[in-house]
């Protein structure tokens, strides 16, 4: 068994982007990134916390827009469009979830596709399905997980990947990015009548639901490689993902660990988008 270093592969590319950053710098593009949070999610502070040392570690520009949470939709969306037309501003984020009475996709379809840095908007998520070269902007945590299988030599070409979750943040984009490599996804939800008969073949599953131990041993085959996206909290208090990661770990080929794993690698690729619109934004 080898576990998949995600803090590693993100220190990497953080180490990177900040070579990168000061190039720019010299050349008087400074990248900036814009996150707007509603409210005091105790999970959004932490996740914006993250974000904001990446971005110190890296030398991006950082600024926070705060709002209440009885902020409407349309006071969201008219702040959108003037970040948008802002020239210092490279990369605007508005942190999920939101409260139930704003409309997240109404929100989300406000941003300029090319400072999309979460790589949500329906532009930056449709180019994806042509091909690996119009993954300009791509989700970052899927982005994470790909970049993180390469750091390792792992080739998923000729792979059967079994996709636990098809959410739009994870599954659904994972799928297509798998697709693209020569994979063959198959993406599995709460609907799904039989999660075993999908997960005990696969060379590879990932998990992205936000259920502990939903992924058992007993699941997965010898020398299976083990992508969990999953965030909870165990009976300690401990944080812990959707898969046994003790048990699963004795058989697995590869395997992240939660905490430690995708996380790190959701956030390093959040900074890696944020240079890529940079620099996009003032070739053109």
């Amino acid at each position: 068994m080898n576990v998949l270093d995600g803090r590693k592969v993100a220190n990497d590319l953080l180490d990177n982007l900040k070579n990168e950053v000061a190039t720019l710098q010299s050349q008087s593009i400074s990248p900036k990134l814009v996150v707007i949070l509603v409210g005091n999610n105790p999970a959004s502070l932490s996740y914006i916390k993250q974000k904001r040392k990446a971005c110190e570690k890296t030398g991006i520009l950082w600024e926070q827009i705060n709002y209440e949470e009885s902020v409407t939709n349309e006071e969201l969306i008219e702040k959108i469009h003037e970040l948008n037309k802002r020239n210092d501003i490279h990369g605007i984020l508005v942190q999920l979830p939101l409260p139930d009475h704003i409309f997240a996709p109404d929100v989300i379809k406000a941003i300029d596709p090319k400072k999309d840095v979460d790589g949500f908007t329906a532009y930056n998520i449709g180019k994806m399905f042509l091909s690996t070269d119009f993954e300009d902007l791509p989700p970052c945590t899927p982005a994470g997980i790909i970049k993180m299988l390469d750091y390792y030599d792992i080739d998923v070409a000729g792979m059967d990947a079994t996709i636990v979750g098809a959410s739009n943040i994870v599954g659904k984009p994972l799928s297509t990015m798998l697709l693209n490599r020569g994979a063959t996804p198959t993406t599995c939800h709460i609907r799904t009548k039989d999660l075993k008969a999908h997960t005990a073949q696969a060379d590879l599953v990932c998990v992205a639901v936000g259920k502990r131990n939903l992924i058992t041993a007993d699941m997965v085959k010898e020398n299976v490689i083990l992508v969990d996206v999953g965030c909870n909290k165990d009976e300690n208090g401990k944080l812990c993902g959707d898969a046994d990661f003790k048990n699963i770990a004795k058989k697995a080929r590869y395997i992240t660990p939660v905490p430690g794993g995708v996380g790190p690698m959701t956030v390093a690729c959040l900074m890696e988008n944020t240079v890529k619109a940079a620099k996009k934004l003032h070739s053109s």
